[in-house]
């Protein structure tokens, strides 16, 4: 046999899980694992150590070890490989390489390794098919839930019409004194009679009382209403399903997705009475093997004053940008005074600014195809094979003055192939199967975070995970453009104000 047993083990040869492949007591498996840390400092080779009977092939996993228990006569270098792909499948299931996590796991760890190993020798599987193999569900039990989920449906309304037929004879046998029909007898028999189907109809009754109607419904409503209200609690319904299922549901009125709803910055608590916005957007197209098709940023200075007192004013701007923007004024504006000393101005300094009106000031595009440009580059390196492909993407921040929050970048995958395997990842990841697309998170990229890879195996050729999306939203803004100060027309004295930029996307896409 080649492979005798795996296991993930502390440092100090504690066995978390452990899988053996042939004929093995306990005893023996943990005690060749108990002896497998002393024998570490005795070998030179720094992936396996060797003893008279066995071969420990391992591999450090943080705090952690992944080792292999192979004869002596074994292939090293199989052995090797086949250690890499044991060490894969473990963060596939658990987020963090630690004990308590290992634990929690075990069960899918050891289904994951009858995948790689049969009766001690290596099949021939890779990452994906481990993951397809492991999720495989049963169309028949799915038929099987479906019908009995039916069948349950039909008896509780069975019981409910029942339960009402009930109800309503005792209260018609209330009404005209008689007994219900059914209930005979005398005396204590009939009482008991009576009595017992009193508890059975409101036992009966109870089983109604957890669906409640809901409080937008009127009970005095029309028709109509009602069965609106009844529609609707079948959504709800699908919807409790849909999420029993471990589908990520998320109810907007606007029926935007998650990655969409981060573009809106929350405008700042505190805005004095002269107070500006800094906008930028920006439009990007790159192509898959480099190279920047084209690239534009518009931005617009937007002016809001709130007091009579501070309406004749003027706005010092500071463009220190060296891209190369063309910056356009508002015809109001005084294009001469803003082109000598960069100072936004009324032609006529008699007239002041609108009250509670957000008025455009200054706006300035920049259109380039300069690669040095782009802020933040996306690498998508998707290579074939033996069923499928590996993906490996990564980003870079090349403008560090940014500081981009809840970056999203969206790769579609092939439908109908289960979802990826995902091997080294930086940030947050979630797989949306009805969008078909790969979302890949991540709070915030800036210069002590400035770059970040994802890896991911899935079935599909390399065309299929183009076009890459990207959206992100800053508070500082890509064209290094302020407001440096405010002051009166009248006496230069200076005044108070607030400012707030944004740089969200418009579209960035590498095709």
């Amino acid at each position: 046999m080649v492979l005798l047993a795996a296991a993930v083990c502390t440092k100090a040869g504690k066995a978390i899980v452990s899988r053996q492949f042939v004929e093995m007591t306990r005893t023996r498996v943990e005690g060749l694992l108990a002896a497998f840390p002393k024998l570490m400092n005795m070998g030179k080779q720094h992936t396996f150590v060797e003893t008279e009977s066995v071969r420990y092939v391992y591999q450090p996993l943080e705090k952690l070890y992944m080792v292999l228990i192979t004869t002596k006569n074994s292939n090293i270098l199989e052995d090797l490989e086949t250690l890499r792909l044991f060490s894969r499948v473990i963060p596939e299931y658990c987020r963090v390489l630690e004990e308590s996590e290992i634990s929690e796991h075990c069960f899918d760890l050891i289904f994951a390794f009858d995948e790689i190993v049969a009766l001690g020798y290596r099949e021939n599987v890779n990452l994906a098919q481990i993951r397809t193999f492991t999720e495989m569900d049963s169309h028949e039990e799915k038929v099987f839930r479906a019908v009995r989920e039916t069948q349950e449906r039909e008896a509780k309304a069975e019981m409910r019409r029942k339960a009402k037929e009930l109800q309503q004879a005792r209260r018609d046998a209330e009404r005209s004194g008689k007994k219900a029909p059914g209930f005979g007898g005398f005396g204590s028999s009939g009482m008991a009679s009576s009595n017992s189907i009193n508890i059975i109809t409101d036992t009966l009754i109870e089983q109604e009382k957890p669906k409640s109607i809901p409080a937008t419904i009127r009970p005095s409503g029309p028709s109509k209403a009602l069965k609106l209200g009844a529609k609707g609690k079948e959504v709800d319904n699908f919807v409790d399903k849909l999420k029993s299922e471990g589908e990520n549901i998320i109810l907007s009125s606007s029926g935007k997705r998650s990655s969409e709803a981060a573009k809106v910055l929350p405008p700042p608590v505190n805005m004095e009475s002269v107070h500006m916005r800094i906008e930028e957007k920006i439009s990007l197209t790159c192509g898959r093997d480099g190279g920047l098709q084209n690239m534009e940023v518009h931005g617009m200075i937007t002016l809001r004053v709130s007091d009579d007192k501070t309406s004749r004013i003027r706005v010092y701007v500071d463009n220190s940008d060296k891209k190369g923007l063309q910056l356009q004024t508002h015809p109001n504006v005084d294009k001469k005074l803003f082109a000598a000393d960069s100072v936004i101005g009324l032609k006529n300094p008699e007239k002041s600014f609108p009250l509670n009106n957000d008025v455009g000031v200054l706006k300035w595009r920049l259109q380039s195809t300069e690669e040095s440009h782009i802020p933040l580059t996306i690498n998508c390196w998707p290579s074939e094979s033996g069923n499928g492909c590996d993906v490996n993407i990564e980003y870079e921040l090349q403008e560090e003055s940014l500081e981009l929050n809840d970056v999203v970048i969206t790769i579609p995958v092939p439908s109908g192939v289960g979802a990826p395997v995902i091997g080294d990842l930086d940030g947050e990841y979630h797989h949306d199967s009805r969008q078909n697309v790969l979302e890949w998170t991540l709070p915030i990229i800036d210069a002590k975070n400035k770059s970040g890879s994802m890896e991911f195996s899935i079935a599909g050729q390399p065309s299929d995970f183009f076009p890459v999306n990207v959206s992100f939203v800053s508070k500082r803004n890509y064209c290094d453009i302020q407001v440096s100060k405010v002051s009166q027309v009248d006496g230069n004295s200076p005044v108070r104000f607030s400012t707030e930029t944004s740089f969200v996307v418009d579209k960035y896409e590498i095709l």
